[in-house]
């Protein structure tokens, strides 16, 4: 037995001379919430379709719970999944409250618990009106509802704010993170790489059907290289005084900077940002503000599948 509820061995999925997943391994940590970013086609919808047993992999092994998911246990294992697809669909005559009962029937979990359900997703009030008349942000939150049917350990998520306004987006992490530290472990999609940066605890970049980076967003940092950016707001009158403070670090590599009014934005490498923001801090009196700009997971995303594309 191992800790770890989700694990792929060199999973590989062919259709004809397209190889969608090719030969992808990675184990996913319990309790954790892991992000799964790439580009249309780099073969997200495929590997979560494989890992959920919707479709079965030319070669390669899927675990779940340490038990395989083309094991004659995992039809039993499936109702300890909790899955909401990138466009969730339903029965548009049915009522809230009667789409999830439905869904708690064929999980085998009792009725009695999809009115709380439904309030804890913000759907009381709508709990017995016609999904026929739901907005999409409603819908995507009955779609998260029956995710959360009968307590899921493991939950996959495919673009799961889509149709949320920023409120709602807000809420659903919320809860997400309540359910993270009740012991569920999760699998996250989303193309709005700002919306989850700060959420996942760790994260895949796929590309052409292959990992091409995973770690934490720290890791990622540290292995691509990228510069980091410090934005300085000056007094006025101060510029001469800064090009000299910045003319003083010429010796450092990579250290770049263009002045535009009273602000000066520097770029420099990881390894050189302490040296700048000293040599910027012993100007205080000159200085009104400083933001510092870390690479975003967008700027990895894109250097992460610039390198694979150099690559190949």
């Amino acid at each position: 037995m191992t800790n770890n509820p989700l694990q792929l061995n060199n999973v590989t999925k062919h259709f004809g001379d397209v190889h969608a997943v090719n030969g992808i391994s990675l184990s996913v940590a319990k309790g954790e919430m892991f992000g799964l970013i790439g580009h249309n086609g780099a073969g997200k919808s495929t590997l979560f379709k494989l890992m959920l047993g919707l479709i079965p992999a030319t070669s390669g092994e899927i675990r779940i719970h340490d038990g395989l998911i083309s094991g004659r246990d995992f039809r039993q294992m499936r109702r300890r999944i909790g899955y909401l697809p990138e466009s969730f669909v339903t029965y548009d005559n049915l009522t809230g409250l009667e789409v999830l009962r439905l869904f708690a029937d064929l999980k085998q979990v009792p009725r009695n618990t999809c009115d709380a359900i439904l309030a804890r997703v913000g759907l009381a009030d709508a709990a017995r009106r016609r999904v026929r008349g739901y907005s999409k942000g409603m819908r995507q939150r009955l779609g998260f509802a029956q995710v959360l049917l009968g307590k899921p350990d493991l939950i996959f998520l495919d673009e799961p704010t889509n149709g949320l306004d920023p409120e709602g987006i807000h809420e659903f992490y919320r809860i997400l993170r309540d359910v993270q530290a009740e012991g569920a472990t999760i699998i996250i999609t989303s193309h709005i790489l700002a919306e989850i940066q700060g959420r996942v605890d760790r994260l895949v970049i796929l590309n052409s059907g292959q990992i091409v980076a995973q770690g934490t967003l720290t890791q990622l940092r540290s292995h691509m290289v990228l510069p980091s950016v410090i934005e300085v707001m000056l007094r006025a009158g101060h510029e001469t005084h800064m090009r000299t403070a910045l003319g003083a670090l010429s010796e450092l590599a990579g250290l770049e900077w263009q002045f535009d009014n009273d602000c000066v934005r520097i770029s420099c490498p990881a390894a050189s940002k302490v040296s700048v923001l000293a040599k910027i801090m012993a100007l205080s009196d000159a200085v009104r503000d400083i933001v510092v700009h870390e690479p975003s997971l967008e700027d990895l995303f894109l250097g992460y599948g610039e390198r694979h594309v150099q690559a190949h």
